[in-house]
This record gives C-alpha cells, structure tokens and sequence, in this order.
C-alpha cells in the first residue's frame, strides 16, 4: 500500500503488523474503536539513522515537515501529587508546557517527564512515544492543529518505524482533549 504522505518504500495497516509495535501499542490498535478504522492507522518502517528531523524529512519527504506530530511526556506537580501527560504537537511547534499545559492539568508546576519515567510507564522507546497506547489514565493533550490535518506521522513506540495516523483519529484516542494553542511557534 501506498502511503498517503511521505516517501515510503510501504504502509501496512497498523492491525497486520502489530509484531512490529511495542506491546502497549499493539493492544491500543487490537483494541481500537474509534470512527476511524483500525485499519486506517499505518505503520511504516524507518532507519533510526536518520531519526533527526532535518535528515528524516531529506530521506522521506519534505511534506512530513508540516504534517509530523511529536509526543512529549509531562509530569505536573501540586503539593505531593503528581500526574503525567502527554503532549501531541505539531513538529515546527512546541509544547506550551509552562501556559496551557499547566493550566489544563490544574498544577502548580508542569515540566518534561526524566526520560527513564516517561519510557518505564508508557512501555515505549525514547524517542518512539505514540500518543497510541498510553496509560488510559493518562490525559492526552492534543493540539487542534494535529487533529485538523488528514494524516499525520507519529512515532510507533519504537525508534525504528512510525505510525501514520488520520488527524482526527486523535481526539478519539482515550482521555484525549483537544486544544487551541497547545502548540506554540519554536522559538
């Protein structure tokens, strides 16, 4: 199958390759009921040599630049609680961490999750974390942009392969929300 962005060798839909995903990823698209067809989330294989942004999109098409989504882990602190996140923003953007973040998750301090957090309690690879598959008593901030394009290329919970997902297939995914300016201008 052709990918419907990107330069791809091959999309193969995310429910015939699920040996190719991590185990929390693989139940997430087992288990998918969303309006969006499993079947219409792709997984495509990629070197993780070329995992950098600028090379990534010289190798597999400049059109990802715009239509690629980063997952960002969060963990928000009020008194001696803490709660993690995550965050899904455009690539060209970054997450409004210290603004809407905090202000939606109703925390006194908001920051990035240490690495060996947010992959010891997503099951994922750094570098790899797919909002598909998250703890479902995360809540998964989702910027509208991310939600409005048609697909958009996600990590696959591994650093070898993504995830080619519909736009809208995000706000389904659970304790998604969706937010205007969630995503702000990298500096």
């Amino acid at each position: 199958m052709r990918a419907p962005i990107g330069n791809f060798d091959q999309a193969t839909p995310a429910p015939d390759c699920l040996d190719e995903l991590t185990a929390p990823v693989a139940a997430a698209v087992r288990a998918w009921s969303g309006s969006v067809p499993a079947d219409q989330i792709l997984y495509v294989e990629t070197d993780p040599r070329w995992a950098d942004t600028a090379v990534f999109v010289e190798h597999y098409g400049t059109d990802l630049l715009e239509r690629s989504a980063n997952c960002v882990v969060v963990a928000g602190k009020r008194g001696g609680d803490a709660t993690l996140a995550a965050c899904v923003v455009l690539s060209t953007t970054r997450a409004d961490v210290n603004g809407v973040v905090r202000r939606h998750l109703g925390v006194r301090k908001a920051s990035f999750a240490p690495m060996d957090t947010a992959t010891g309690e997503t099951g994922m690879e750094y570098g790899g974390i797919t909002p598909v598959g998250l703890p479902d008593s995360w809540p998964v901030l989702v910027d509208a942009a991310v939600v409005d394009l048609p697909y958009v290329l996600v990590g696959s919970g591994r650093r070898r392969g993504k995830l080619l997902v519909p736009g809208k297939a995000f706000a389904q995914l659970p304790g998604a929300v969706v937010l205007e300016g969630l995503g702000k201008p990298a500096a």
